[in-house]
């Protein structure tokens, strides 16, 4: 029994068991440190591997950095997909639900994809302003297709700014939620709905 334990605890990970493994250990250091202070030694560690096999998977710390926060966004464009055919106003509702139930499960990710903005590195900052980009686009096509929502962009030239400042505020409501607010998941929903809103409302 103790030899089959044994074994199944010695079981090699798969590349992509393996790579989540890492990314996961990343987002969890990049989130508690600035970029910097961040070693790819105690990555490894961490994991269990060489550095060697680290490099093997991501052979730059940009390129590692990169990665954790390439792998965060796409958790948050798939969680927040628009739903053909439901009114904006109820997706919003939804789809915010959603992302803050991320936020509280995957904090550490959460912290490190917005962390990357803040990192030296000119070629991580564009991954992140990429990642946000898209977000933005999800949302604009969204509101656009939508009955209320969608003659609001004719002749508004602000709605996009006013999605792009809407990001940035429901950011900063997040992570400073994460530090501990008072304030419960759907008071934060209601905040950041109310927020967006707003500003787009006839």
């Amino acid at each position: 029994m103790a030899a089959d334990q044994g074994e199944r605890t010695r079981r090699r990970l798969s590349t992509e068991e393996r790579r989540e493994q890492l990314l996961a250990v990343g987002a969890r250091l990049f989130s508690e440190r600035p970029y910097d202070e961040v070693w790819i030694e105690q990555v490894a560690e961490i994991a269990g591997v060489s550095r060697g096999l680290l490099y093997h998977y991501f052979p730059t710390k940009r390129d590692f950095f990169a990665a954790v926060v390439e792998r965060e966004s796409e958790r948050m464009l798939r969680m927040t997909a628009a739903e053909p055919g439901v009114p904006v106003r109820e997706q919003l509702a939804a789809g915010l639900d959603t992302y803050l139930e991320y936020v509280e499960a995957h904090a550490h990710g959460y912290r490190a994809f917005h962390r990357a903005d803040a990192a030296g590195d000119q070629a991580v900052r564009k991954v992140y302003q990429q990642a946000l980009a898209r977000q933005e686009k999800q949302i604009l096509a969204a509101m656009a297709a939508d009955p209320e929502f969608g003659p609001v962009f004719e002749g508004r030239a602000d709605v996009r700014l006013a999605v792009r400042g809407w990001l940035a505020f429901t950011t900063a409501v997040c992570l400073e939620w994460l530090r501990g607010s008072d304030l419960s998941r759907e008071q934060v929903r209601d905040l950041c709905a109310r927020a967006l809103l707003g500003v787009i409302t006839p």
